[in-house]
């Protein structure tokens, strides 16, 4: 018998917690852009149609970088003009510039996220910018986004550690993603994109922000600490958190970074919690192994592996 069967996890509140956690699920773009070959746009489409089944609310659709730099989401416009959308189900894309908004919005989508860095290095390698022209690229087009009636979340990578510069200093993470928010963005969503971040690190920074009511955190598996991580993140007010189904995931522009957080590992950790999430973890589990066989290898996440075995 399983642990499903058995009732497990079992539902223990416990104080501090937020009452109900958004899981913004990245997989379909975040996880399928860091494949080496190029999934077909039918199985991203079933993909995404599995995840609404199984409840998931946000669900990142696809990217409108460049196809030369990221050539396994080159099939963007198809993708969404193929998309059968749920009811209650919002699909953002990621845009990196203004000619990205402008596919965006010929795509007819309503819900855009923008990606900066926290540091100089990380922001010329991924951005081909300085860390401060990275911010005069993006503020029109969070500006001209807005004026469309778009919402707009912004990604800001290497905020606990980078590859090339060590520690991320806790005060200029909190100036760069303020920065963005002063833009527009209605959400910033804090990125260990390495993997490399601790609980009290996690807890030092979200304090360093004060106001914890538009971030969000997106945590990678690199160390193991992904879960530990959310959970600090959950205690210090944050309740939006990213995942990966299945854990897919990494980052192409840096080679350190390990696949996301499961979204079933999350899931498991919230209903621990007593948190509500509004996801049926049998389906996930059923989408992430779905999703494996198609990829031609077995899910990193310990819950899928456990209940799917």
């Amino acid at each position: 018998m399983g642990a499903r069967e058995v009732g497990l996890p079992e539902r223990v509140p416990a104080g501090g917690t937020a009452p109900r956690v958004e899981i913004w699920e990245v997989g379909a773009r975040d996880g399928l852009q860091n494949e080496g070959s190029v999934v077909p746009v039918e199985v991203k489409l079933e993909f995404l149609d599995r995840l609404a089944g199984a409840g998931l609310t946000t669900l990142e659709a696809t990217s409108f970088v460049h196809p030369k730099w990221v050539p396994q989401l080159a099939d963007a416009e198809q993708l969404l003009a193929g998309l059968d959308r749920h009811d209650g189900v919002r699909y953002p894309v990621l845009v990196p510039n203004d000619r990205g908004l402008n596919r965006a919005l010929d795509a007819g989508v309503d819900h855009i996220a923008i990606f900066a860095s926290a540091t100089e290095t990380f922001a010329q390698r991924n951005l081909n910018s300085t860390f401060d022209d990275q911010f005069a690229m993006f503020e029109p087009v969070v500006t001209r986004a807005r004026k469309e009636g778009l919402e707009v979340r912004g990604y800001l990578s290497m905020c606990f550690g980078d590859p090339w510069e060590g520690v991320v200093a806790a005060e200029q993470v909190v100036r760069a993603g303020k920065r963005l928010l002063d833009f527009g963005c209605s959400q910033l969503s804090l990125g260990d994109t390495i993997g490399v971040a601790t609980t009290n690190q996690v807890t030092r920074l979200i304090e360093a922000f004060g106001d914890t009511s538009a971030l969000a955190v997106h945590f990678h598996d690199t160390y193991g600490q992904a879960l530990a991580n959310t959970e600090a993140a959950l205690r210090a007010g944050v309740s939006t958190v990213d995942s990966s189904a299945g854990g897919l995931g990494g980052c192409p522009y840096a080679e350190s970074a390990t696949g996301n957080l499961a979204t079933e590992d999350l899931v498991w950790l919230l209903e621990g919690l007593g948190v509500e999430h509004g996801v049926d973890l049998g389906k996930l589990v059923e989408t992430s192994v779905w999703m494996a066989e198609r990829l031609g290898r077995p899910s990193p996440s310990r819950v899928v592996n456990a209940l799917a075995g």
